[in-house]
């Protein structure tokens, strides 16, 4: 996208718009309050005028400019202060753009955070009740150069060409509809229908000097588009028996071809300029075809293919076959690293280059660049979609190569290729969502660990956001839980896995103490430590039912007992605590209860507790009043607080999630009992346990699924694959 000239008049008119604006005690236009036709077109006014990246530095007006406005002139950022506000300003966007300025603001500070940009997340935060202290980086990248947003569902399939010598994209959705984007200007210039389904592939070329379309839907239709008209270019092409997945346009002895790929486990060619089918289906795959894209290496026109649904494709590779030959080319291994299915991809012939480049995306959420000749990835992966990349197409845009990719979170994103100015220095963490977090003391210093889809667990410094020492790797299966103890004298943590087990990390050396825990036969969904009869043990809860109690002491790491049997369904929470002075640990189930166990008898305490309609996910422990009480966070997007002496609810629910409650964390803060609840919907909510009220809204850029008070006060949020650490410092000083 280029910047335009200033417009002649601009300035001056520009200029008496500003003073029109109310100021600041430091003199800066007070945006919160300036008239709303300046909220809408300052930004267009600033951009005619040659002055767009003075409103880029202004903190206060990207909060409160219109997004849509705002995201209009990011392009125009030339310096590396409005570069990087631009970068964090489009990482959300998607998110961002239809909330409050309030609410914006507080996106805007996390996200500035996950570039590590400390002055900035400051600068946004300013005046808000909490402020970002550090957060990890995995899934934002400086090289996404414009969001656009239109589609009302997953944009599954996205292809790049040129219509009267302007850069376009097209796009299809699981919204039924086809669209046109001129990429200069970032807006949607037609919209196709036709497909009676959602539009899966979609691959761009010409006929006869025409610029079309092909698209394919789960309709198990192919259609064609002229690009100039916006019409339907003849009948349909029918043939596949299911979903076309995947469309790639080449040329096959100078002809004009479509090949596409369908779960029918057969991929079929198209001549175009006839619309019919060429030869026979090609059969050889065994799985659902995913992804097709088509270049040439070497001179030899060749397809890159992901496959879907089978053992070919859970390992994440790409496979080149020759065109010609229908034989594979080279080692399926290419691909590799990606940790999901490869659900879309894209090549090209790249200039000084004898081969092409590959651009696979993936459900894991990267985009990955690799070099077809050598079969190597290029770089380091491109993150920034919060799911699954869809669809991927490259072209040259002002002379660089650019990937435009679609998202299953209803975004499509632009990527500088060429790239080589880093913006901002987002830290490396987890490649899977954090699932569990706890926080500790390693060395003098507090920790918090976290635990991953992606099978690692990590310890961070909590002062700097640094990873201490290598991730531990030796999981097989999903971290979903994670405690922390010590065991003579050393700080270990207590990771449960979905694979049924749990296992005993001495934190220090990052080695595996003993043996794993087995005897669950299902996930263990959560775990905590606590002391029986002076010696630490882990408590696991499982979606088997049952709740185990392990000896931490013995290196085999033997079970305490018998299970615990009490819930009808999942046991998904557990939490520890004392009640008159005997031990006892809280679980939470999908039977909607919560239940009260003494760990030294291994008997039930009492009756369920019950109130909830919902799945019991999380269990925090704390005191109200010096009475022992648990709070519980449940898929009815509620949270309870229970008195563990008498087995009664105190209070009306704690309300205002509209999503599931995840997670639940609750202690003393600032000498007043504190839960905090963390949520699906985006927030994590502050709640006083002695009035039932809501003190603050932590609204956040994805879905929150754990959360830990550390012993520093601050609160750590896992949200999707990152860490988050915040201080809540701000509310508190307010109300002391």
């Amino acid at each position: 996208m280029s910047t335009p000239s200033p417009w002649p008049c601009a300035r001056p008119v520009y200029e008496r718009l500003l003073q029109s604006i109310p100021t600041t005690d430091d003199g800066r236009p007070a945006w919160q309050v300036a008239d709303p036709y300046l909220l809408r077109h300052a930004a267009q006014h600033a951009a005619h005028a040659g002055r767009a990246g003075e409103l880029l530095q202004d903190a206060q007006f990207l909060i409160h400019g219109a997004p849509d406005a705002v995201n209009a002139i990011l392009h125009e950022a030339t310096t590396e202060g409005t570069r990087l506000a631009a970068v964090v300003y489009r990482t959300s966007y998607s998110t961002h753009r239809a909330l409050a300025p309030f609410e914006r603001q507080q996106i805007l500070a996390v996200d500035a955070a996950r570039f590590r940009a400390t002055e900035l997340a400051d600068t946004f935060a300013r005046n808000a009740d909490w402020t970002p202290m550090w957060a990890t980086g995995s899934q934002v990248s400086a090289a996404n150069t414009a969001v656009l947003t239109g589609h009302t569902g997953s944009v599954l399939a996205v292809a790049a060409t040129e219509v009267g010598g302007r850069p376009i994209a097209v796009t299809g959705s699981d919204d039924g509809t086809v669209r046109v984007w001129d990429l200069t200007t970032g807006h949607t210039t037609t919209v196709l229908t036709g497909h009676i389904g959602s539009v899966l592939a979609v691959a761009a070329t010409e006929v006869g000097g025409r610029p079309i379309a092909v698209t394919g839907s789960d309709d198990g239709t192919v259609r064609v588009w002229d690009l100039t008209t916006g019409r339907q270019v003849g009948e349909p092409l029918t043939g596949h028996t299911d979903s076309v997945f995947a469309v790639a346009a080449t040329t096959v002895y100078g002809r004009p071809v479509v090949v596409t790929a369908s779960a029918d486990h057969t991929a079929r060619v198209w001549d175009l300029a006839k619309g019919r089918q060429v030869g026979e289906p090609l059969t050889d795959h065994t799985d659902s075809v995913f992804a097709v894209a088509a270049t040439t290496v070497y001179s030899r026109p060749v397809v890159v293919t992901g496959t879907g649904t089978g053992s070919r494709s859970v390992d994440g590779t790409l496979r080149v076959w020759n065109l010609v030959t229908g034989r594979q080319v080279g080692n399926p291994s290419i691909g590799r690293p990606h940790t999901a299915w490869v659900r879309a991809v894209a090549a090209m012939k790249l200039d000084g280059r004898p081969g092409a480049i590959a651009v696979a995306g993936s459900a894991d959420g990267t985009l990955r660049v690799w070099d077809l000749a050598i079969g190597r990835q290029v770089g380091e992966p491109l993150t920034g979609h919060t799911g699954s990349v869809l669809a991927v197409a490259i072209l040259n845009l002002d002379g660089r190569p650019v990937a435009v990719t679609g998202g299953s979170d209803g975004t499509v994103r632009m990527w500088n290729l060429a790239t080589s100015n880093q913006v901002g220095n987002p830290r490396p963490g987890h490649t899977g969502v954090v699932f569990a977090l706890a926080a500790t003391t390693l060395e003098g210093r507090l920790v918090a660990v976290s635990g991953s889809t992606d099978q690692t667990m990590r310890v961070w410094d909590l002062a700097t956001g640094r990873q201490v020492g290598e991730p531990l790797t030796r999981h097989i299966g999903s971290l979903l839980a994670v405690a922390a103890t010590t065991l003579d004298g050393r700080p270990v943590a207590v990771a449960g896995t979905g694979e049924a087990t749990s296992r005993v990390w001495d934190l220090a050396t990052g080695r595996q103490l003993g043996e794993p825990l087995t005897g669950h036969n299902s996930p263990v969904a959560a775990v905590a430590t606590t002391t029986l009869n002076g010696r630490p043990v882990a408590v696991t809860a499982s979606v088997d039912g049952t709740v185990r109690v392990w000896d931490l002491t013995t290196s085999h790491h033997r079970q305490v007992g018998k299970p615990f049997i009490g819930h009808t369904g999942s046991a998904l929470a557990v939490a520890a605590t004392e009640v008159g002075g005997r031990p006892v640990v809280v679980t939470g189930g999908s039977d909607d209860t919560a239940r009260v166990w003494d760990l030294t008898t291994g008997r039930q305490i009492g009756e369920p507790l019950t109130g909830h309609t919902d799945s019991v996910r999380a269990v925090a422990t704390t005191r109200l009043d010096d009475r022992p009480v648990a709070v519980t966070a449940s898929s009815d997007d509620t949270a309870r607080v229970w008195d563990l002496t008498t087995g009664r609810q105190i209070g009306e629910p704690l309300t205002g999630h509209t999503n599931p409650v995840a997670a639940v964390a609750a202690t003393m803060l600032h000498g007043r009992p504190v839960a905090v609840t963390a949520s699906t919907d985006h927030t994590a909510r502050v709640w006083d346990l002695s009035t039932g009220s809501c003190l603050t809204i932590v609204r956040l850029p994805g879905e929150v699924r754990c959360v830990v008070i550390a012993p520093d006060a601050t609160v750590l949020l896992g949200m999707g694959h990152e860490v988050i650490k915040l201080t809540l410092a701000p509310l508190f000083g307010r109300q002391s």
